[in-house]
């Protein structure tokens, strides 16, 4: 349990530093992006718009393509903010710059966008504001390829940043992160990235660094589907 509590405080690396971002500034140009990027989380009647027609999303990265379901029913507010940076393309060319084998892969700084490997600041970036965490509910867990917002330890601190569970991981964390989604396709991916080589643990300065950068080269929002006529 004690490793856990390491691992887990890892997790909290994600957005302190990144609150101060100016909104839209991401650290590169957005490739092609179909909206503008919010300034700030939606409300709870803007999660409800924006999440009227979706039912996952497709992330292609460079190994491979893998499908999130997400979770509007049980994290809107998250699951929104989600899809909204998705669509505007804040995601695009960002890497998993944290890979934990047998635990998480982390992806989400926007800070990586341009700089790939260990730099100072890594893991600090976000959107350019924070929001609060939504408290899974019961019978929610974090189970083998959860897909789990990343925060900075406190309250408000939900960005950008997520995770993906590479095992199931319930026993480890505390209930104060907030599940959006799972991995419904493409799990070998997945698995993939949360064996490829990395920096190890130093003592000091970043840690799970990959070697060779794994980037998320875009994300498509998909509609639910349509019932058949007739």
């Amino acid at each position: 349990m004690a490793a856990g509590r390491r691992l887990a405080r890892r997790l909290a690396l994600g957005v302190v530093a990144g609150l101060a971002l100016g909104a839209c500034v991401f650290g590169g140009a957005t490739p092609t992006p179909h909206s503008a990027c919010p300034t700030a989380a939606p409300t709870a009647e803007q999660a409800t718009t924006i999440l009227s027609d979706v039912a996952d999303a497709v992330l292609q990265t460079s190994k491979g393509s893998f499908t999130i379901g997400l979770y509007g029913d049980k994290a809107p507010i998250a699951t929104a903010n989600f899809v909204a940076l998705a669509r505007c393309g804040f995601y695009d060319g960002i890497t998993f710059h944290r890979v934990i084998p047998g635990f998480v892969i982390q992806a989400g700084d926007p800070q990586t966008k341009k700089n790939h490997g260990i730099f100072n600041e890594l893991g600090t970036g976000g959107p350019g504001y924070g929001f609060a965490i939504e408290t899974p509910p019961p019978g929610l867990n974090f189970d083998k390829y959860a897909v789990v917002m990343a925060n900075a330890g406190r309250p408000d601190t939900n960005g950008s940043q997520f995770f993906i569970d590479l095992a199931d991981i319930s026993d480890q964390l505390p209930p104060d992160y907030t599940i959006f989604g799972k991995v419904t396709e493409g799990t070998s991916v997945i698995d993939a990235i949360g064996q490829v080589p990395t920096n190890g643990t130093p003592d000091t300065g970043p840690q799970n660094v990959p070697l060779d950068p794994v980037v998320i080269e875009s994300i498509t929002v998909r509609g639910k589907a349509q019932p058949s006529q007739g």
